[in-house]
């Protein structure tokens, strides 16, 4: 993404020739709360109530885990996905329209947080996984919820704290290091700083810049 020519209009440039298609490539972080905020709500009184006295400790402790596993997807399709080395105009097309929009045009507000066209089709990949992992486990099929509202939970804080990054002042504590970071991401190291919400993978996985 490093290649990229910023340019800092925040008048989106137009991705396609139809009026249909150009339609799904614009959205609101409100959209975002609208379509998510229920479904992560949902599956948490799901696990409220599937879940017995004796083992109401699942359902914090599931959301909490679900959180976590946000944090390391956030940074795994970033890095990986997003940030994905083109080997052909026909990749590069692509990954512009997934992500190097974001990086050529950075605060263009319609373009801050994920489409549901994209968002949707991974939540039910991503429920799917969690259905198949817990249910394969004995005893473990009553995680499903808690973990996936947690997870949903962390997505919906990614793509709001996303678009604050780019749109808000956050002048102080966390809030003003994260915004910082991100920035960092897009204007000095656009191939380390992955994580949004933490840098907690970048230790990890060493793509912090001292």
């Amino acid at each position: 993404m490093s290649h990229l020519p910023v340019n800092h209009s925040e008048d989106p440039v137009r991705l396609f020739k139809s009026d249909f298609l150009e339609f799904f490539t614009h959205i609101s972080p409100v959209t975002i709360v609208v379509i998510w905020l229920p479904v992560a709500v949902y599956f948490l009184v799901r696990g409220i109530l599937t879940s017995g006295s004796t083992s109401a400790w699942i359902l914090p402790v599931g959301v909490l885990a679900g959180l976590f596993l946000w944090t390391l997807s956030e940074y795994t399709l970033h890095r990986f996905v997003f940030h994905f080395r083109a080997r052909n105009p026909q990749q590069e097309r692509i990954l512009f329209l997934f992500h190097g929009v974001h990086h050529a045009q950075p605060q263009a507000k319609t373009r801050l947080v994920m489409p549901p066209v994209l968002s949707i089709p991974l939540g039910l990949v991503f429920f799917g996984l969690f259905t198949l992992i817990f249910n394969a486990i004995p005893g473990a099929a009553q995680w499903v919820n808690p973990v996936f509202s947690g997870f949903m939970f962390g997505y919906i804080l990614y793509d709001l704290t996303h678009y604050a990054t780019h749109h808000f002042p956050m002048r102080s504590g966390y809030l003003k290091y994260i915004k910082r970071y991100h920035m960092q991401h897009h204007y000095k190291s656009p191939n380390a700083r992955y994580g949004v919400t933490s840098p907690l993978w970048d230790m990890v996985f060493q793509t912090k810049p001292e």
